[in-house]
């Protein structure tokens, strides 16, 4: 079973009874404060029977955030505290959109089985607390979340997937992956700014990341019955693709870590647009 979304039914959404996981993570998408996105009550026990699938299309953005539909350039120099703040900033953002995007796959993956979707809470719970770390260390720079404009990057690719297969394949093992080689080398540019403690953050955020890529590769490996490159490629949504998932150099450590095989790597960092 690799969790289709086929029970969706027509018109309105219907909102998940209250008390319950799947209400949990429908609240979350549609929290209208920050402070909600940032501190949610704690997960129920509680799962409905048989719920259907609802397919959000798109989260609650509260004030102050301002979403562009551009990508600010990565800054080209760590040295001034604006510079930095504005980079983390974006991975704050990051870090929302894969909390969002784990409460959507509950939603949506309902015939999953439901270690599965526990498991999705327990990393959007994870993914919340990298952006209290986040938010902390932007206000030691002097910002807040909200300073700078964001983009719905994630947002405008992940409900693209069609099955819960897809969804590992490229948030889990794609994205979060890139995320291990992303994580790497920006500690190695924090320290060389001389901002030792956005070096660590970098490096303990992807350190935690490790646990997610391994979630993803044993479904993928369950549903898909391989890990193979080319298997894990043909999962990922068109005009999705490698290049978008892994960062120069590879954190070959690291994903060796979270499960991937030698041939994996290999075949990732050689891998070039068709």
């Amino acid at each position: 079973m690799s969790g289709s979304p086929a029970k969706q039914a027509s018109g309105a959404i219907s909102r998940p009874e209250t008390g319950t996981v799947e209400r949990w993570a429908w609240d979350y998408l549609h929290a209208d404060t920050l402070e909600y996105k940032f501190a949610p009550p704690a997960v129920p026990a509680e799962w409905e029977d048989a719920p259907p699938c609802r397919h959000v299309n798109q989260p609650s953005r509260p004030p102050p955030l301002d979403v562009s539909s551009g990508a600010d350039k990565t800054p080209r120099s760590l040295k001034h505290p604006r510079k930095r703040a504005q980079l983390i900033h974006a991975f704050l953002h990051h870090e929302l959109q894969a909390a969002e995007l784990m409460c959507w796959a509950v939603l949506v993956f309902v015939d999953t089985p439901r270690e599965f979707r526990r498991g999705l809470v327990g990393i959007c719970r994870d993914e919340i607390r990298h952006m209290g770390m986040y938010r902390r260390y932007l206000h030691d720079l002097g910002f807040s979340y909200g300073d700078f404009s964001v983009r719905d990057w994630f947002w405008e690719r992940i409900p693209s997937c069609t099955t819960a297969l897809h969804f590992v394949a490229t948030l889990g093992i794609g994205l979060e992956g890139g995320n291990l080689d992303h994580t790497a080398r920006f500690a190695v540019r924090f320290r060389e700014a001389g901002d030792e403690v956005g070096a660590q953050l970098q490096e303990r955020v992807g350190a935690e990341e490790v646990a997610h890529v391994r979630f993803a590769l044993k479904w993928f490996r369950q549903w898909a019955g391989s890990d193979d490159f080319d298997v894990w490629r043909a999962q990922l949504p068109s005009p999705l693709s490698p290049i978008l998932m892994r960062g120069r150099p590879l954190n070959v450590a690291e994903r060796r870590r979270a499960g991937m095989s030698d041939s994996f790597v290999v075949a990732l960092d050689a891998w070039v647009a068709q």
